[in-house]
C-alpha cells in the first residue's frame, strides 16, 4: 500500500476556486472555447464519427496484439540506426535516461512537453544528480519555472492569467513585474532559453504516435519545441509509452486528423514531426515504458483506457474539471481521463478521484478514440466501494440511500418529510462540514411545495393514461 495520503480533490479546488473572483471563470471560460472550436471542426468533417469508429477499432487492434508490434517496432527503429531500450517502471526508465547522459558526459539537457517524462517524475531524479533540465515548451518551461507540475494536457499553464506569468518571470528571469504584454513575456523567455537550448548536451522527446511498420515515432508541437531538442544537440532520446504504438503508416491519416481537432479545435497542428532513426552525425535512443500499462491491459473493465491519445477534449468539456483546475486532481493525469488512469497507478492515493465527477457523460461524447470513460468512472466508485476506500460518512449515506431508493414506500415519505424537515433542521447541523461538504461555499437551494410526482398524480388525465 502507498505510504502517500489519499488526495483530496475537494480540499484542492476549493484553493483554486475561493482564491479570486478571476482564475475560476477565466480556466471555464478558455477551456469552454476549445470545446466549442473542436464542435465546429467536428460538425465540417462529414465523416467524423467514421474516423472516431475507425481510430478505436485500430487501437483496440493495436492493444490486444501489442506483444507483436513492439517487436516489430523495436527491429525496424534499430535497423534504421536507432538504439532501443525497455523500461519496466519509472524507476527504470530514469536509470535508463541517466546512463545514457552520463555514457555522454551531458550535463544540460533540454526537454518537450511529455506527460509520460512527468509521470515518472524524470526531471526531479536528473537535477538530483547534477543534470540541469530545460522545457522547451513555453507553457511547461512556465510551470516549471513555479515549480509547479502541469496542470492540462495539452496546455499545462492554462490555469494562469498574464499577470501571474508575468510575475513568476519577474521572480526566476528577472523581468518587469508589471508588464504583462503577451509579446513581451514570450520574448523575454526566448531569450532567456535560447542559450540553454544551444549549450544542451541532449534533447528529450516523448511522442504522440510511434509505427511498428517503419520504426518511426511522430510527435506533434504547436511551437516546434521538440525539434528543437531533436534537431539542436547531438544525442536525442525518446520516452515513448508502450500504448503508443499503431500498426502502419497509413494510419496517421486518421489519428493526426482526429488529435488536433480534439484538443484544440484546429485541422492539424503547426508541426508533426516524424523520427525515423538518428540523424546524420547523431544519435537516437528510443526507451519503451511499461510502468503500469501491461498491468492496465490485463484489467477486463478498464483497460480500454490505453486508448488515449492525450487530446484533453474530455478535460476541456468536464464541469468539474474546468471549476476546479487541474491541479486539484494531485496527479499527472487530471480531468475524466485522469479519473480512469491515476486509479491504476496508486489505488490508495487516488481512491477519492472517480467521485470527482458529475457522470454527465460528456467526456465519452467527446472523446476522438470513443473510451468509455464515465462508464469507467462508475465502474471505478464501484471498486473503491467494494474494497473500503470510502469514509464511513459516506458509506453510510450511500447505505441509507440505497435502501430508501429501493422502497418506494419509504422513499415517498422522505419526499414528504424533507421540506420540513429543512425548514425546522439547525444551519449548523445542516452544513456540517463532514456531512455535507457540497455546503461549504454555497446555500442549499428551496424545495419545490410539490413534487413532480405528485403534480402529475393531480393533473394527468385518462387521455395521459390511455396514451
Amino acid at each position: 500500500m502507498s505510504i502517500q495520503q489519499p488526495v483530496d480533490p475537494a480540499a484542492n479546488a476549493s484553493l483554486f476556486i475561493l482564491q479570486d473572483n478571476i482564475h475560476e471563470p477565466m480556466h471555464d471560460r478558455f477551456l469552454w472555447t476549445i470545446r466549442m472550436r473542436r464542435d465546429h471542426q467536428a460538425t465540417v468533417i462529414p465523416e467524423w464519427e467514421e474516423l472516431r469508429e475507425l481510430a478505436s477499432a485500430i487501437k483496440e487492434h493495436t492493444l490486444t496484439h501489442l506483444d507483436q508490434y513492439l517487436e516489430e517496432f523495436e527491429r525496424n527503429a534499430t535497423r534504421r540506426g536507432a538504439q532501443v531500450h525497455w523500461a519496466r517502471d519509472a524507476a527504470e526508465h530514469n536509470e535508463i535516461v541517466h546512463s545514457i547522459l552520463l555514457e555522454h558526459g551531458v550535463q544540460g539537457l533540454i526537454k518537450s512537453k511529455s506527460m509520460l517524462q512527468e509521470e515518472c517524475a524524470m526531471t526531479p531524479y536528473l537535477e538530483n544528480r547534477g543534470i540541469s533540465v530545460v522545457e522547451s515548451d513555453l507553457g511547461e518551461r512556465i510551470q516549471q519555472l513555479d515549480g509547479q507540475p502541469p496542470s492540462h494536457i495539452i496546455a499545462p499553464a492554462i490555469h494562469k492569467t498574464r499577470q501571474d506569468v508575468a510575475r513568476v518571470f519577474a521572480r526566476t528571469i528577472g523581468t518587469d513585474p508589471n508588464n504583462d504584454d503577451p509579446h513581451f513575456l514570450t520574448e523575454a523567455m526566448r531569450n532567456n532559453a535560447r542559450p540553454r537550448f544551444l549549450a544542451a548536451g541532449a534533447g528529450m522527446t516523448g511522442a504522440n504516435f510511434a509505427i511498428a511498420e517503419t520504426g518511426t515515432f511522430v510527435v506533434c508541437t504547436n511551437e516546434g519545441n521538440a525539434d528543437i531538442g531533436a534537431a539542436v544537440p547531438p544525442l536525442h532520446i525518446a520516452s515513448i509509452g508502450i500504448e503508443k504504438m499503431i500498426p502502419r503508416v497509413e494510419d496517421m491519416g486518421v489519428f493526426l486528423r482526429l488529435l488536433t481537432r480534439s484538443a484544440l479545435g484546429e485541422p492539424l497542428t503547426q508541426y508533426s514531426s516524424h523520427f525515423t532513426g538518428p540523424r546524420k552525425g547523431g544519435e537516437l535512443h528510443i526507451v519503451l515504458v511499461d510502468n503500469g500499462r501491461s498491468h492496465r491491459l490485463g484489467m477486463t473493465e478498464f483497460w480500454h483506457s490505453l486508448k488515449c491519445i492525450r487530446c484533453g477534449a474530455c478535460m476541456d468539456t468536464c464541469p468539474v474539471y474546468r471549476r476546479s483546475g487541474g491541479l486539484a486532481y494531485g496527479a499527472t493525469y487530471s480531468g475524466p481521463i485522469g479519473v480512469i488512469l491515476d486509479p491504476t497507478i496508486d489505488e490508495f492515493r487516488y481512491n477519492e478521484l472517480p467521485f470527482h465527477s458529475t457522470l454527465c457523460g460528456s467526456c465519452s461524447e467527446v472523446c476522438p478514440v470513443k473510451i468509455d470513460i464515465s462508464d469507467q468512472i462508475l465502474k471505478w466508485r464501484r471498486v473503491m466501494a467494494e474494497k473500503g476506500y470510502l469514509p464511513l460518512a459516506k458509506r453510510l449515506s450511500f447505505a441509507v440511500a440505497g435502501h430508501v431508493f429501493a422502497h418506494p414506500e419509504e422513499f415517498h415519505a422522505v419526499e414528504k418529510a424533507a421540506g420540513p424537515a429543512l425548514d425546522h433542521t439547525p444551519h449548523f447541523l445542516l452544513y456540517n462540514r463532514s456531512l455535507n461538504p457540497w455546503g461549504r461555499d454555497r446555500e442549499l437551494p428551496a424545495l419545490a411545495k410539490q413534487t413532480f410526482r405528485e403534480w402529475y398524480l393531480a393533473n394527468r388525465t385518462q387521455a395521459n393514461v390511455e396514451q
